[in-house]
């Protein structure tokens, strides 16, 4: 099965932990663990970075412990799971039964609007960079900026990428940094699209017409992504699979979001981007050794086996062949 998991937030948990009770990746109580994960038959985890910029002092500084937080986990685990940079590096994990580990940024406050800064986290290993968070930034503005009491999008017009932020985009393509749109606003990813050329992705985020969040992309956009080659990876929470007054199965929801991936975009477009420890522990969805189970709805859900091993992992590796050379 082998799965491929865009975007997690465990790293941030375990850094907010408590020092006199600190958690760790080889066992804890969150959503992702070693054995959680090896349950799970993961085959590679982006790890993001992740921090609420109006809630620290520097972000920059808080991104630069939490990467250094990383590689001591990574240290303490490196028979089970080692960071990659390279995708020979994936499948060397992979012939001598080792997870593999992507270092990510969600939110681009840390490089502060600075090219320098951005090269600096790519040579401490950072691969792909969520660009905003739900503050504007440096970089641009999130769908956050223009919803309204009901999580909806207002029809005021919309602001994108600033003019640093495209100097940004266009240094990432250059360095071989992953461009990730998820909570960009829809100015944003229209921008991304008109000033850069190569694929890119939205770690995660699901389908606007099928549960109508502001978090959510539109049909166009999924559209637009899929025909650049890009992948959109289905989020598990459950706000941003089906509407709040709604009772159903978030694994069927799931596999109603994947449907609608595909009869937009195409099978290529699709991948897997849980927001484990980012997201509500819920019993239908309570941590990565459930992913088995989400395999065997897709199936049911008259997916082919080859079809869900596109979605679990193949569709993410081929980008990720083209980037992480």
């Amino acid at each position: 099965m082998n799965v491929v998991d865009m975007h997690c937030d465990t790293i941030s948990k375990i850094y907010q932990s408590p020092i006199n009770n600190p958690s760790h990746l080889k066992k804890n109580d969150f959503q992702l663990d070693i054995s959680k994960m090896q349950s799970g038959d993961y085959l590679l985890q982006n790890f993001a970075i992740f921090m609420d910029k109006e809630t620290v002092d520097s972000s920059y500084e808080e991104a630069k412990n939490m990467i250094d937080l990383f590689y001591q986990e990574m240290n303490e685990n490196e028979e089970q799971i080692r960071p990659v940079t390279r995708y020979e590096q994936i499948l060397e994990n992979g012939l001598n039964d080792r997870m593999s580990a992507l270092l990510t940024m969600e939110e681009g406050a840390p490089i502060e609007g600075n090219v320098e800064k951005l090269e600096e986290f790519y040579d401490l290993g950072v691969r792909m960079m969520t660009l905003t968070w739900n503050h504007p930034n440096e970089i641009g503005y999130p769908n956050a900026s223009f919803a309204d009491s009901n999580n909806q999008l207002t029809d005021h017009p919309q602001k994108g990428l600033t003019n640093k932020g495209i100097e940004i985009v266009q240094r990432m393509n250059e360095l071989g940094m992953i461009i990730d749109v998820s909570h960009g606003s829809d100015a944003l990813v229209h921008d991304v699209l008109q000033h850069t050329d190569r694929p890119f992705v939205a770690s995660h985020s699901n389908t606007r017409k099928i549960c109508p969040h502001f978090r959510n992309l539109p049909d166009d956009l999924i559209k637009k992504i899929a025909e650049r080659g890009g992948v959109i990876g289905i989020n598990f929470y459950d706000d941003f699979l089906q509407d709040a007054k709604e009772n159903g199965s978030l694994i069927n929801a799931i596999c109603q979001h994947i449907r609608h991936l595909y009869n937009v975009g195409g099978i290529e477009a699709i991948g897997l981007g849980s927001d484990f420890d980012g997201l509500p522990v819920r019993e239908e969805l309570p941590d990565g050794s459930i992913l088995p189970t989400i395999y065997d709805a897709l199936r049911k859900s008259d997916f082919s086996s080859e079809q869900v091993d596109q979605i679990f992992n193949k569709n993410v590796l081929r980008l990720y062949q083209d980037f992480l050379i």
